[in-house]
């Protein structure tokens, strides 16, 4: 939650502090892995995921991601997940209006230096390695110019987290030994076989967008059918042209968080618009990949929260998305604690 102050140009934070949750090393002899997918804003939902599973006794002792879910894994390998939490629910349109760049000559739509530099306070310090976090991590990104894979279980925990969730046109790629790399849910949206790789016996993943493909119809009307923002008038010449500049960011025509659309849009009459026309593309192609993927290395458990109400820069939803993630374990934890028990 957060209130404006009397000058309406700022916001000051008023969210609860998330409760600590932090990994632990088990005495266990056979692994339990947590395969955290791609999703964008939907990736809110993982930290829901996490949670469940530790009310429940469950802690990972591997845990890899792709894209957001390499944020949110990072930020849990490195005991930081409350405090992604509590960022999380803090985010407001205004706050993330601060991170786009309306430029079109730039390479993406969020300014990636602003954003690391707050989410570094966050999740992890620049000097923070892989090999040193509590328990086993990795990530995946993907090489732009070649289309592989590349995997990410050393080094620098800011450059896998920066690299597997450069999402393209989204996010700046990253540059890394001579080359670019983008977002990993490219080519490996749910990454079970990196679990594998790092001999976990027992992989649970979580795939955000199984639920996605032929929804959006249902999620257009649930977002056109939110209030309109109000921008308040200004009582000075100051606070009109703040006013002013704040709606030009807002109404550019490549501002991508969703706005109120139009009676005709509402309608069906017109096509969707840019940015939803990428969402669907994105999820479309990642839940394909995945389907490909998991026919060769299923999971052991597979948790598909429903998250289809849930566009891809519904950033400002994290506390929805962590209770349906929180839910969607909740469905599954019979079945859950039935194969941890035959794996031990």
């Amino acid at each position: 939650m957060s209130d404006r102050d009397q000058d309406g140009d700022k916001e000051t934070d008023t969210t609860e502090s998330a409760p600590p949750i932090l990994p632990r090393q088990t005495t266990r002899d056979k692994k339990i892995a947590l395969a955290l997918g791609s999703g964008s804003a939907r990736g809110w939902g993982h930290i829901g995921v996490i949670r469940a599973l530790h009310d429940a006794g469950i802690a990972p002792d591997i845990v890899c991601g792709s894209s957001i879910g390499a944020l949110v894994g990072a930020s849990y390998a490195n005991g930081r997940l409350a405090d992604l939490e509590t960022w999380a629910r803090s985010l407001t349109t205004w706050k993330m209006v601060r991170f786009v760049d309306v430029r079109i000559t730039t390479a993406a739509m969020i300014d990636g230096g602003r954003l690391r530099m707050e989410l570094s306070e966050v999740i992890a310090d620049q000097d923070t390695l892989i090999e040193d976090l509590p328990i086993r991590f990795g990530a995946v990104a993907t090489k732009l110019l070649s289309g592989r894979e590349i995997q990410f279980t050393q080094g620098s925990l800011q450059e896998a987290i920066w690299s597997s969730a450069a999402i393209p046109g989204i996010l700046p790629p990253v540059r890394l030994d001579d080359e670019w790399l983008v977002d990993g849910g490219v080519v490996n949206p749910v990454p079970v076989s990196l679990c594998r790789t790092l001999d976990a016996d027992l992989v649970i993943a979580v795939n955000l967008n199984g639920n996605i493909i032929g929804a959006r119809g249902g999620d257009a009307k649930k977002r056109s059918a939110r209030p309109a923002r109000k921008h308040s008038g200004g009582k000075d010449g100051r606070e009109d042209s703040f006013s002013k500049f704040k709606e030009s960011i807002i109404r550019h025509p490549l501002y991508p968080f969703p706005l109120e659309e139009p009676e005709d849009i509402k309608a069906g009459v017109k096509p969707p618009g840019m940015f939803e026309a990428f969402a669907d593309a994105i999820n479309i192609m990642q839940d394909r990949i995945t389907r490909s993927r998991m026919v060769g290395d299923p999971p052991d458990v597979l948790i598909a929260p429903h998250m289809a109400g849930i566009w891809m820069m519904d950033f400002t939803r994290a506390a929805e998305a962590i209770d349906i993630g929180y839910a969607s374990v909740e469905r599954l934890l019979p079945e859950i604690l039935h194969q941890i028990k035959m794996a031990k």
